[in-house]
């Protein structure tokens, strides 16, 4: 991306519909080298904090193996007026490893920079395990 392109709403659900794909190439299209990437759990207050496009991309991987059907269903997105936010809302469905099911709400908030992803804050959620098929 050239300096002071902008992201859109249709690239975030690119951006989105390639997580549902476990496209991690075309998940980390938008995303700057320099990215964090602030966790739904973790032991701090904000998650945990991943730093670096290819440690993220390596998380997002770890989730996929962790969870094969991982989904983010019913994605919808929108960025601010200035283009330096952007929200995405979904429902995260998933299998567990020891096979109860997740099936919760949740946002990422993005900050952006020169049309690219530079933070990415995933917030959703906390729902007790359910028995498998009934996510």
């Amino acid at each position: 991306m050239t300096l002071n392109q902008r992201l859109s709403a249709d690239d975030l659900k690119a951006t989105f519909d390639a997580f549902n794909r476990h496209d991690i190439r075309g998940v980390m299209t938008h995303f700057a080298d320099d990215c964090a990437f602030f966790t739904v759990a973790g032991e701090n207050e904000y998650g945990n904090l991943i730093s670096g496009k290819e440690a993220i991309a390596a998380a997002f991987v770890a989730v996929w193996t962790a969870m094969p059907d991982a989904q983010w269903a019913d994605h919808s997105h929108f960025l601010s007026e200035d283009g330096t936010r952007g929200v995405s809302q979904w429902t995260f469905r998933a299998t567990n490893p020891d096979g109860t099911g997740i099936a919760v709400q949740g946002a990422d908030i993005f900050r952006i920079r020169d049309g690219q992803i530079i933070e990415k804050q995933a917030i959703r959620k906390q729902r007790p395990a359910v028995p498998a098929g009934q996510a």
